[in-house]
């Protein structure tokens, strides 16, 4: 049994990632194995959870994994922990649209059987705090509040006031953080700036949360308060086993079921700066597979890794590196020959721009016939897709859940044969298939969905190499 804690708030802004990056800095400062976790699809605060822990920040997300899959995927992330602290996603009960409190904070705390620890913002209010904090606390009597720590506290009157409304609601006060500029971390149109862009900054940053924490919060009582969750049924998930099994049962074939004059296909992976969404199950899954995954820097790599047979580029922020992509001639000119080749690509979101013609007029790989441009518009949310053609990813008429989160567009928004047709919140066509790439802005999660890994190493395992 692992211990755990669920870091949640009334709303977005409260601070969550940054206490819960300071609590998972602060516990692992005094020696503890800490497994960090964030509920949802975000990329970015597991960055800064595993620049604190030292371990791969891992998502929990209901709407694209399933709700069966919370617990399994949880105790495989924190398996051999001895804390597990999990930053929630918006407001405690705010889940996927019109679908009740799947996605939500509160759903994964049920699930997990783990206590919440509010995170309530205190910069305008006194005595309200404890109605505030009544009203989240006897919502939904199946979610356990254990505690709350008050944020962005002005003064020591300031303080006092709110203890004094908090002495009677039952709900006791855990930790007081005042406004610190240090522990501050600076955001843009997608929300914080990853850690990849911004090292020793982001070093600093998390320090200063973690001294702010264990200044300002009772970690004992914390620790208590995370011990006094119950065990979990069931198993950890295992990626393995995931990829030998589809959805329906059956067994698909593994490494360990490729003809032994088969070379092990060697994945490439971009990362970098310019490519830092990805979720770890990933590339589990496609080791699991069969497949060698090499990771690679788009900005720095001029050559793909020597016998790449298949490329995978994720999500993150093209449109603030144009240009040193673009400048990156001969690695663009590599993407489009292996492209050229038929080997399989799948792409996502940032991938997507790489792979086009141009991103705000400079030139990228040019393997689709499209054109990205930066917009004003805020894309957002979950998708339920279904495959419109067949891929190196899914067979045509395969359902998968993802989710969109970009302020780009691409024209045109899909090719002669579309990636996905969208259900929700609009029924429409999406993404790019031709020979072998999968290109599209809707990210997705394997876990949810292993045979799309299995598919796209076998894809690997049967065509050419770079």
């Amino acid at each position: 049994m692992v211990a755990r804690l669920v870091i949640a708030a009334p709303s977005s802004g409260a601070g969550k990632t940054t206490v819960a990056t300071g609590l998972m800095a602060a516990f692992a400062g005094r020696g503890l194995s800490v497994s960090p976790h964030k509920v949802g699809p975000d990329y970015i605060d597991p960055g800064y959870h595993a620049l604190a822990t030292g371990r791969p920040g891992r998502n929990l997300d209901a709407y694209m994994c399933g709700t069966g899959l919370i617990a399994p995927l949880f105790e495989h992330g924190a398996r051999g922990c001895d804390l597990a602290v999990v930053e929630g996603v918006m407001g405690l009960y705010d889940g996927a649209a019109d679908q009740g409190e799947l996605a939500s904070t509160a759903q994964v705390a049920k699930v997990l059987k783990a206590p919440v620890v509010l995170v309530v913002d205190a910069s305008s209010q006194s005595r309200s705090v404890a109605a505030l904090v009544h009203g989240f606390a006897s919502w939904d009597p199946e979610v356990r509040i254990g505690g709350v720590i008050l944020n962005k506290v002005a003064s020591d009157r300031h303080e006092h006031l709110l203890r004094d409304a908090l002495g009677g609601s039952g709900v006791p006060v855990l930790g007081v953080l005042r406004r610190a500029p240090s522990v501050a971390t600076p955001s843009r149109h997608l929300g914080l700036v990853p850690v990849a862009e911004r090292q020793a900054a982001a070093v600093a940053a998390v320090a200063a949360q973690g001294e702010q924490v264990l200044s300002g919060c009772d970690l004992d009582a914390l620790l208590a308060l995370a011990h006094s969750a119950p065990p979990l049924p069931g198993e950890a998930w295992d990626p393995v086993g995931a990829v030998r099994l589809h959805a329906g049962g059956s067994v698909v074939p593994t490494r360990s079921a490729l003809r032994n004059d088969c070379p092990q296909p060697r994945v490439a992976v971009a990362g970098g700066a310019a490519f830092t969404f990805s979720y770890a199950e990933h590339a589990e899954l496609l080791t699991a597979a069969g497949a060698e995954v090499v990771t690679f820097d788009p900005l720095r790599d001029e050559e793909l890794p020597a016998g790449t047979s298949g490329l995978v580029i994720g999500g993150g922020f093209p449109e603030v590196y144009g240009d040193e992509l673009s400048a990156n001639e001969p690695l663009r000119r590599a993407v489009a020959e292996l492209a050229g080749s038929g080997a399989p690509i799948a792409a996502e979101c940032a991938g997507l721009l790489y792979l086009a013609r141009s991103l705000d007029g400079r030139p990228m790989c040019g393997v689709l016939d499209a054109d990205a441009r930066m917009s004003e518009r805020l894309t957002l949310g979950y998708r339920d897709a279904v495959a419109v053609s067949d891929s190196s990813l899914a067979a045509a008429g395969a359902r998968m859940r993802g989710h969109e989160f970009h302020r780009t567009v691409i024209e045109p928004g899909a090719g002669t044969e579309a990636a996905w047709g969208l259900r929700q919140p609009e029924r429409r066509l999406e993404g790019f298939v031709q020979e072998g790439v999968h290109a599209s802005y809707v990210h997705t999660h394997w876990a949810g969905a292993p045979e799309a890994a299995v598919r796209f190493v076998e894809h690997c395992a049967n065509g050419p190499a770079a």
